[in-house]
């Protein structure tokens, strides 16, 4: 039987309660975070953001559960749930979303059910990011 990496429930990161991280996460697996971070978190697998996690910064994964408060940006290439108790001020992009009732997301939902509009629509992100990174150099150099 052929494992599925979209469904691998052995956790490779653990950000745990009562840690504070100020970086980013770049990991290839599993990844739970219930701490605070401070930098973007990118995971080649599953993420869940517990309840008492707080994350400002962008969060990308296959299949994200969200149950914290993110301050920024959601990409995931699956599935994404937003439990009740998720704070969400930033846009998403996604396959498929479930957001139960008391979430509150504050910013754009892009549900992309073809590979077309998944791929101009995190296209169209990543080159709109790469502006927004470059406009400080651009401003402190001609501004």
């Amino acid at each position: 039987m052929a494992l599925d990496k979209n469904n691998d429930y052995s956790i490779n990161t653990i950000v745990g309660p009562n840690t504070s991280l100020i970086g980013n996460i770049d990991t290839g697996g599993f990844t739970r975070i219930d701490g605070s971070i401070r930098g973007d978190v990118k995971a080649k697998g599953r993420v869940v953001i517990g309840e008492r996690a707080r994350i400002k910064g962008n969060v990308s994964g296959t299949n994200i559960t969200i149950g914290g408060v993110i301050y920024g940006n959601i990409i995931s290439d699956g599935h994404l749930i937003i439990l009740s108790t998720a704070i969400i001020i930033g846009d998403i992009i996604t396959r498929r979303i479930q957001a139960d009732d008391g979430c509150f997301i504050n910013g754009k939902v892009a549900v992309c059910v073809s590979d077309e509009s998944w791929i101009k629509t995190v296209s169209e992100y990543r080159d709109a990011q790469g502006i927004k990174s470059a406009l400080p150099v651009f401003q402190k150099t001609y501004g």
